[in-house]
């Protein structure tokens, strides 16, 4: 069970770096070719941002791999406090995310210049997050936990997961990236591409 609860993980890391890098990928297309980006997709993906890592990936994490790991070593204790933190940093992060692009969209004169910076502190934030965690908490998480403690996180982090975390929510997120995928141009996702240049690229 050890590898199916470190695959879930995984992907989830996966999905979620995928909507960042797609964010930052537009709001520097909207800064080099000077348009203006199409708001329905940089929506969603802040939507995204929000609902899945803030509602179910960290509180998911928090109450089992984090908590396990503290019953079974207090080795993890100074790592997982760090990681605690980020995950109360990273929430702030999203609601200044959604902010700046209220403004930007607003026409505000310094909206791009603002949400631009704001993307890139996000991304900077939370691909460093899971960075750590990938390459400090899962091999502390390997060594310490047991068997029942991984049959349990996988459990967790399955469509059948504890009850306190709600599954239409993660379907709802489900939804909500394959909603991006079909919005975004290429290379994002798969819908319409903005102009000629970027056809010419996808």
């Amino acid at each position: 069970m050890l590898n199916s609860a470190l695959s879930i993980i995984h992907d989830e890391h996966r999905s979620l770096a995928a909507v960042v890098h797609g964010l930052r990928y537009l709001v520097r297309e909207s800064r080099t070719r000077n348009t203006r980006p199409d708001f329905k997709v940089l929506w969603a993906m802040i939507s995204y941002l929000d609902e899945f890592p803030e509602k179910l990936h960290h509180p998911k994490e928090s109450a089992y791999l984090f908590a396990r790991l503290r019953q079974r070593t207090h080795d993890a204790d100074t790592v997982l406090a760090e990681l605690e933190r980020q995950h109360i940093t990273g929430a702030q992060r999203v609601r200044d995310l959604e902010l700046a692009l209220g403004h930007y969209e607003a026409d505000s004169p310094d909206g791009l210049e603002k949400f631009s910076e704001s993307v890139e502190k996000f991304a900077a934030e939370i691909l460093k997050h899971m960075a750590f965690e990938e390459s400090i908490l899962i091999p502390m998480a390997r060594k310490h936990l047991t068997a029942d403690d991984w049959v349990e996180i996988g459990a967790a982090f399955g469509e059948n997961g504890d009850p306190r975390f709600d599954a239409e929510a993660d379907h709802e997120c489900r939804d909500l990236f394959s909603r991006i995928v079909n919005l975004a141009p290429p290379p994002i996702g798969v819908g319409p591409a903005r102009n000629k240049d970027l056809d010419a690229r996808s």
